[in-house]
């Protein structure tokens, strides 16, 4: 029983995860079209990669015991590719000062991550040495991953918009950090429940801010039609 339910929790944290690393499509169909990054920052993405690369390792059988965290595997080997394409797209259309920042970042966490796994694979000899070396990294990353949108959050703050904060990511952010919570608990895995204690409160107040600022925002519009 206990297995099944944390498998079916895994299941869930999957499609809710999916849907969070999906939710920038509508973003990036903005910047294809007006063929500008704007205001957007490639930050949570370079970020959100990182927490993908150490994850999708952590969750292969060289790290963890056979496929007990195959769950695991498969959504960050596909946030891979995802956060890769937008990485690329805003590399195509952003100005040559965000392209070399953007660049060099992406190619540090590259570089991080090949070390991890190089160290984790040939350093240590068991799976458990292996899942707390790179689960410790791993943690480090998500909860960047997590902090990375309060960039985004002192935009909102200043200009009173949430223009650049789509609902969505905030939302899936904040249930992707309660299902696999409970996936990391019902494993009897701290490091992967540890990063969701950071991510919860986080997503829960970008959601409060965002209904703050969208409210005053349409308050705004309605003062700009009726002048």
């Amino acid at each position: 029983m206990g297995d099944r339910l944390r498998l079916a929790v895994g299941i869930m944290g999957n499609a809710s995860s999916l849907l969070l690393y999906a939710a920038p499509i509508l973003t990036f169909t903005r910047v294809i079209r007006k063929r500008s990054t704007e205001e957007f920052s490639c930050i949570p993405y370079i970020v959100a990669l990182s927490n993908c690369l150490l994850y999708t390792w952590y969750g292969l059988p060289v790290v963890s015991y056979k496929w007990e965290n195959f769950p695991v595997f498969t959504i960050n080997g596909l946030g891979i590719i995802l956060e890769l394409s937008f990485i690329f797209i805003y590399l195509w259309f952003a100005p040559a000062r965000g392209k070399i920042e953007a660049g060099t970042i992406t190619t540090m966490v590259m570089v991080i991550f090949t070390v991890t796994a190089i160290i984790s694979a040939f350093v240590f000899h068991d799976h458990h040495h292996r899942k707390v070396f790179v689960g410790t990294i791993g943690l480090v990353a998500s909860v960047a991953m997590y902090v990375a949108p309060l960039v985004v959050v002192k935009q909102v703050i200043m200009t009173k918009s949430v223009e650049f904060m789509p609902f969505y990511l905030s939302f899936f952010s904040f249930l992707a950090s309660v299902l696999w919570l409970a996936y990391g608990l019902l494993s009897h895995d701290l490091l992967l429940a540890s990063p969701n204690l950071v991510g919860l409160p986080l997503g829960i107040s970008q959601l409060g801010l965002y209904c703050k600022y969208r409210k005053r925002g349409i308050t705004y519009n309605i003062q700009e039609i009726r002048a």
